[in-house]
Parts: C-alpha cells; structure tokens; sequence
C-alpha cells in the first residue's frame, strides 16, 4: 500500500519473528467444522537481496538487473505523474510483456523457453502461526532468482496459487464466500481472516424460535510499513470483537425488557473491539518493553505498533439478518443488489477514510484546532496517507515517548509537526444494512489494490457476469447455493445499473485505469475462473488483455509495487442454501494443497 509522500526504493531485511501478546478466546461456543472452513489465516513471502545468476540451461541472454530496473524506475515516476504521462506507462507495462515474449520465441523457435529476468531474491521464510506464536507469514514460491516472462497459463496459475473457496451449508443465510490474495510486496503485508460463530439460545435471544443463531466475521487487512500489524489483525481482531459482542448480547438477554442490543449498542461493542486491541498494541506494549528494559523484547513487542494496517470487518447475524460493516482505513466494501430491471445495483458500504477525505478533514481539523498542516497534501502530518489505522504509534505517542524510547531502544526523530497527538486513531465508522438472502446479495469487500484498479459499479458487474455465468451452467448438485438468483440472460455488457449522482461520494476513483491508458470499454472483461475473487483481480489486471496481465504478474517484488499492490479480495453470496450444518471447501474453486493446514 503506498502510505508515505516519498517512495524509494526499500532495502528488504529479513526480519525476526515477532512475538503477539495473545488474548483467550471469546467466553461462547465456537463451531469447529471439519471441513477447515472456520479459520483465520494467510499466506505471504519475505526475502532478502543478493546478488543472482541466470540458469545456464536457459540458452537465453538475460536481461541486466541494472536496466530492469531503471526502466521500473522510470515507469514509477510517470505513475506518480499527471495524466499527461499516462501513455509512456501503459506502453512501458505492455512492451514489456510483448516484447519479451516476442522476442525470446524469435531466438529460440524450437525451445519453449522464455527470456529470464535477473532477480537478488533467493531466501524464503516460512512459518506456521497461532495465537501464542511469533506473528510471521509463509513465503511465496515466485521468489525465484530466476523470473520466467510468464505465459497466460503461468499468470493464471499465479492468480489462483492463494484462493479460496467455501460452501456454507448451515441453512442461516450465508450461502459462500470466496477468497484470493495476489502479493506484490515480499512479504505481503495484507492479511485476512474469516470465523463463523454459533451463538446459543442463552447469548443471543432467539425470536423465531431456533435453537440458536450464527455470527459470520469476514476481514481484510491492508498493511503498511510492514506486514506485522496486519498479521497481529489476523490473529486476534475477530476474538477481541467477539468477546465485546459476547458480552453486549447476554447483558441484553438477562434483561426481559430488553432481550436484543439496540443496534447502536451493537456499533459501539465493535468499536470497543477495535479501539482496545488497538491500545494493546500501542500503548500496553510500550509500558511492558519499559519494564523489561531490553532491545530484544522492545523488538518484538513494538512491531505492530510501529507498522500500521487498515482493517476492514463484517459481521453477519442470521437472526436479524444485519450486516455490519466496520471500517478502520481506505479498504472498501460494496453491496451488489437485483434492482427491478434485473440488473445489478452497487452500494458502498463504507468510505475510503485518508487524509483527503472531506469528512476526516473535518474532523481532524475540529480534534487540533490551531494545526493548519494537520493534513496536508492528502496525507497526516504530510507523510501517512489513512487517517485511521491499528499501529503507527509515531502518530499515537506524544513526542516524550517517542524519545524515551528512541534513547533507551531504537526509534526515529519525531514529526516537528506533532502537537497533540493521537492524529490517528483505530476506532471505526461502522454501517448497517439488511440482507436479503432470498434476494441473492453480496458484498466484495477488498482491500485498496483492488479498488485503484476497478470503480465500483465495476466490481459489481463483474460479479453480476460471473454469477450469471455460473447460473447458465448450475445443472449440477454442486450448484446449490446459486438458486434465488435470476437465470444467465447471455448479454455481453456488464449486468450492473450506473451510478447516481453522490453515491461514491468520499471515496478516490480507480486511478491506475488512467496510469495505464485503459479504455472504459466493457469488452476488455472476461470470464475464465471459477472463484469470485479471483474472477476480479484478472479482470482489475488486465481481463483479456494477457500481455498486460503476464507484465504485471512477471514483475517481482519490489518493482512490482510501482504499478500494483497487494490484493486481497473476499465476495460474500447470501441466499437460501441447505441446511447439512458443515461448511465445506469447495475444491473446484480453491488452490489444491499440499499439506492440511491449521483450524480454528
């Protein structure tokens, strides 16, 4: 995620693992299904430079790290330009791709293989993670000293190398969702979890007579800085939200007048989530590396708070049907609705929340009355791009202590713009809408790398055309969980109602459609794969455009970050699925692996 006014190039380090402070799990019955679709985790890469050599069975010449990446260079800088440059980007990205793949086939007619792009990336760190463990993430395998031009069949096996896919088979609403992470930094610094929760009948009061209810969380997380803060997300946000909804519904149930929280008592149990894990992270993590008075443990405990993360959470309750969205930072979820021509319609269930959104100017303004540059060029305190954020503590902590422990640990100088600190905070802006399942909805929630590449209305459609696409070839069994929707009408548009006036309001438009010169034409879109989430991050990179797809995909880490970011993607179907009380992993939808990982 590009956070900071200035991007240089970064040295990657390899890192130590750094330890969580864990928190017990929430006080209620948690459904443990042996299908692992109740679970928490992701996949990432990290990887340190040195210097590599091409393979000498390739028979090609290699291309020269010092040009590649001055044409990256190059390419970063007219990114970051006006729209004027839009056209030496696009060209750039795709000659990339068709001349390499040209070129290499011309030298070598009767070798399949292509040029090679010299890579300093060889190590790998890979680790398994639970709630008592060191935060850490799993390398990705494209790390390779040598980086093959990929072909349209290498980038679709890219795509796809982390989705997910589950059937949800427990008759409450919540029919699938589908899941795909595509890194670009190394490690990836998004994550995501996903926990499903079975309330009883004595925590949640139940008036339609079931014996119990289920709490659906989804979350996605877009790190910067680092893929710590992220990672500690992962791990514990969704219990410390649980634990306050715990607490919150069986207050409301003792009481007879009561029976069920308000909604507004709801919004404020998920803030209190969000706001305390966030004081843990900062601020009790300080007050214990004071008392330890050692680098070691300040390393690992301040990590998370020195990096930061957007956090974007939904919580679904199958009794009142509620959909509650919290966001915490510039992620973004969009609710796809049947309008009454039967086309779908796109609703933002959040605001991008950055240092130029009008409404966080505002109020940042009202919180440090006196401080003109409290935003500046977009940006707080002219240099982090989300107004609101887990971690980034150099924003948190007041400049005392911020000297304190640049003198007795590590630390940089303070901002001379801070003031009054906190200027950003974790708490966050949270919706609620009701779902319709016999309707069909759903929401793509995603973190910002999806969305500076497609509008909403966009990602809507895409997913309207993928559904439709399913629905024509719903004769199996498999096919359950599509009916409710309307049957495959054939039309080669996008299904999705335009926009009204005011309706992406606060939020930034896809900007890298103009860096790279696409055309807003439906027909670059297609439909080639069988999981929703990867469905849009092809079409967000390219769609049949495969020379731009395979430029994107090709280039490692950290070129690739000048012209993509890390892309986590979720879609949520509701509808009236059966009722067999498994959530099954839906194997034709989802990467194959090679080792059982990890339940909740």
């Amino acid at each position: 995620m590009r956070r900071f006014a200035v991007q240089g190039h970064r040295t990657l380090k390899r890192a130590p693992a750094w330890k969580s402070a864990a928190k017990r799990p929430c006080s209620f019955s948690v459904a443990h299904y042996p299908a692992r679709g109740l679970r928490a985790y992701s996949t990432g890469r990290r990887s340190s430079t040195v210097q590599g050599s091409s393979h000498p069975s390739m028979h090609l010449r290699n291309f020269s790290l010092a040009v590649i990446s001055t044409a990256v260079a190059s390419g970063a800088y007219y990114a970051y330009q006006g729209t004027g440059n839009t056209h030496s980007l696009a060209n750039q990205v795709r000659n990339f791709a068709s001349g390499a793949i040209k070129t290499a086939y011309a030298e070598q007619p009767s070798d399949p293989a292509r040029k090679a792009l010299l890579v300093n990336n060889d190590q790998f760190y890979t680790a398994t993670l639970s709630e008592d463990e060191p935060l850490s993430k799993n390398s990705d395998d494209s790390d390779r000293r040598v980086l093959n031009m990929l072909t349209p069949e290498q980038a679709t096996e890219k795509l796809r190398k982390h989705e997910e896919s589950y059937l949800v088979n427990r008759g409450k609403g919540v029919v699938r969702y589908d899941i795909v992470q595509v890194p670009s930094n190394s490690p990836i610094e998004d994550d995501h979890a996903e926990l499903v929760v079975e309330v009883p009948a004595n925590v949640a009061a139940n008036q339609n007579g079931e014996p119990n209810s289920d709490w659906s969380f989804w979350a996605v997380f877009d790190g910067h800085s680092g893929w710590t803060t992220s990672a500690k997300l992962r791990n514990v946000l969704i219990s410390y939200v649980a634990r306050e909804l715990n607490s919150t519904y069986k207050a409301a149930a003792t009481d007879p007048s009561v029976l069920v929280p308000s909604s507004e008592t709801i919004d404020a149990a998920i803030k209190q989530g969000f706001v305390r894990l966030d004081h843990d992270i900062v601020h009790e993590n300080v007050d214990k590396v004071f008392k330890a008075n050692s680098r070691r443990v300040a390393a690992e405990l301040l990590a998370p708070a020195l990096s930061g993360s957007c956090a974007l959470l939904s919580f679904y309750d199958s009794q009142s049907q509620n959909l509650k969205v919290a966001v915490t930072g510039d992620s973004r979820a969009v609710l796809g609705r049947r309008g009454p021509s039967g086309k779908w319609t796109a609703t933002a269930l959040s605001e991008d929340q950055t240092g130029g959104t009008p409404s966080e100017i505002e109020r940042l303004r009202a919180e440090h009355p006196g401080e003109p540059y409290v935003t500046r060029n977009g940006r707080i305190l002219g240099q982090l791009e989300p107004s609101r954020a887990f971690g980034d503590a150099v924003y948190k902590w007041s400049k005392e202590v911020q000297d304190k422990i640049k003198g007795q640990f590590f630390g940089r100088t303070p901002s001379p713009l801070l003031k009054t600190p906190p200027y950003v905070t974790a708490e966050p802006v949270i919706t609620t809408t009701k779902i319709d399942p016999s309707q069909g909805d759903f929401v793509v929630m995603a973190t910002d790398g999806l969305w500076e590449m497609l509008s909403n209305e966009e990602v809507v459609g895409l997913v309207g055309q993928w559904i439709e696409q399913q629905q024509s070839g719903s004769s199996s069994s498999s096919k359950a969980w599509l009916q409710g929707w309307f049957s495959f009408d054939g039309q080669k548009k996008l299904p999705v109602e335009a926009a009204h006036d005011g309706s992406t309001a606060g939020q930034r438009r896809p900007i890298r459609q103009q860096q790279y010169d696409i055309s807003g034409g439906e027909g670059r879109f297609v439909v080639e794969d069988k999981n929703a989430a990867t469905h849009l991050v092809r079409n967000a990179m390219g769609g049949k455009d495969k020379d731009m797809l395979c430029a994107l995909l090709t280039l490692p880490s950290p070129y690739s970050r000048r012209y993509r970011d890390d892309v986590t993607v979720e879609v949520i179907f509701f509808g009236q699925g059966p009722d067999s009380r498994t959530i099954d992993r839906n194997q034709e939808a989802s990467a194959s692996e090679e080792a059982p990982r990890a339940k909740l």
